[in-house]
């Protein structure tokens, strides 16, 4: 089986650690106790056995007589490298058979080929890496965008770690306490002092409370900002896709109603990766079944949206009926902005007319057919996006896995003040306080199993 669990951690392994194809160089890492012996079997150069870590030296590569390729070789001395194991990595040219010939004298001398995750896995299992910094470390590699990235870096330098970390030490020390307790639970003596421990439970949940808060930020610097452009028919929501996709993604047409079905793709301004979808025009009655779908399925990605933007015909769009879809707007409790288009053909009184509303709501004019105030538009997405992130944590939950678990230590940690309040005897509230400990230590990777880290670790890019 090429299950990681069946793996020996023991031998030496190498593997292509940059993309397979052709290019100017190939990077390959092998990493093991004797990742540095064997290379210097067949390099040509300086004695590696001899030199310091983190060093690069120049060389060639040779099967026997033949010479493979000049090459450049780097060498980091365990623990001083990223699997915490003696690691080299060979910059050579970006040949594939140059590559394949390298990996197969590697292969001749003992050295495997590495599974996939089996760098950072080894990382993690040596100690260089939790389990949360880890995963950090493919969400670094998937990142697009500036945001994401940043909060790859964080998470990757222990910024989230330890905040769990923190509060996981503090309720280990009331656990020992509680423990404690049970050794001497004849003597009837009460070492925890429980006022102070519900104290603490408060304060646990009041931060886990704003991680758990803050994922919703986090799957939006993954994955991107939803916009979720909507209104009346014929209000110009396709020509406005087309314009900020820069290409004719969307049917533009006279005929109210043309867009039946969501149409979306992405495009990054400003480093914010954003996610445009163009809906089926709102409006209280059609006898068009297809098209009433469409409206059913605008409402439901209105639910889903980061951002909704409701475009309106500043010609044909009286200030009360605006104030209306205003209204249902902030009912949905999520952030919106309100974009007139058609500003070539209108006058000025009837901009003057919805002054009164710029006071109150972020309104933008545009021209999405000549595009006019396309740039501004763009600046409020991103004015929306970073007011949205201030309102965020410092340190953000990015990670299913991390929320779920989250959710459960809250869960166990509403059990512990039930307990204390029903005043449950120290061995029922220490079971309660463990389990609580349980879902932080899951994080990091304190407590794991092997299906948990076969699941994260295969999901790694080969080489990394």
């Amino acid at each position: 089986m090429s299950s990681l669990r069946y793996l020996d951690f023991q031998e030496t392994i190498i593997a292509l650690a940059t993309p397979p194809g052709k290019g100017a160089i190939a990077v390959l890492r092998i990493s093991g106790k004797e990742a540095i012996s064997i290379t210097n079997r067949f390099f040509k150069g300086k004695n590696l056995e001899k030199q310091p870590s983190h060093t690069v030296h120049f060389g060639v590569l040779v099967d026997g007589e033949e010479i493979i390729d000049e090459v450049l070789v780097t060498i980091f001395i365990a623990p001083k490298s990223y699997t915490g194991e003696n690691v080299v990595e060979i910059s050579c040219h970006g040949s594939s058979y140059i590559i394949r010939r390298i990996i197969e004298l590697y292969l001749k001398n003992g050295v495997r080929h590495a599974k996939a995750g089996e760098f950072t896995q080894r990382a993690f299992l040596n100690g260089k890496l939790d389990l949360a910094q880890a995963e950090a470390v493919a969400d670094l590699i998937a990142c697009e965008t500036a945001l994401a990235h940043r909060a790859a870096i964080q998470q990757m330098r222990g910024g989230f770690s330890a905040q769990i970390k923190e509060l996981r030490q503090q309720l280990i020390q009331f656990a020992a306490l509680i423990e404690l307790e049970l050794d001497f639970s004849e003597e009837d003596v009460e070492f925890a002092d429980r006022s102070q421990l519900i104290e603490l439970v408060h304060r646990i949940q009041s931060v886990i409370k704003e991680l758990l808060q803050s994922f919703q930020w986090g799957n939006v610097l993954k994955n991107g900002v939803t916009v979720v452009i909507v209104g009346k028919p014929n209000a110009g929501k396709s020509t406005l896709l087309n314009t900020l996709l820069n290409e004719e993604k969307a049917i533009v047409s006279e005929i109210a109603g043309t867009t039946r079905d969501c149409i979306e793709d992405e495009v990054v301004i400003e480093g914010h990766l954003f996610r445009f979808i163009d809906t089926a025009g709102l409006r209280e009655y059609t006898s068009d079944r297809i098209e009433e779908i469409g409206i059913e399925k605008t409402k439901a990605k209105m639910q889903q949206a980061d951002i909704i933007l409701y475009l309106f015909d500043l010609q044909n769009t009286p200030v009360k009926e605006l104030l209306e879809e205003v209204h249902r707007l902030e009912a949905l409790k999520k952030p919106f902005l309100l974009v007139g288009n058609k500003i070539d053909a209108v006058t000025k009184e009837t901009l003057t007319a919805l002054e009164d509303l710029s006071l109150n709501y972020q309104v933008v004019f545009i021209s999405a057919i000549q595009k006019i105030g396309i740039e501004r538009l763009k600046a409020s997405f991103i004015e929306i996006v970073h007011r949205q992130e201030f309102q965020a944590s410092n340190v953000i939950v990015t990670n299913s896995r991390h929320y779920e678990a989250l959710q459960n230590c809250q869960k166990s940690l509403n059990e512990i003040l039930l307990g204390l309040q029903s005043k449950i005897s120290g061995d029922l509230l220490a079971i309660d306080i463990r389990q609580a400990l349980y879902f932080l230590s899951e994080i990091t990777g304190d407590i794991t199993t092997e299906d948990l880290l076969e699941h994260i670790f295969s999901k790694f890019c080969i080489g990394k």
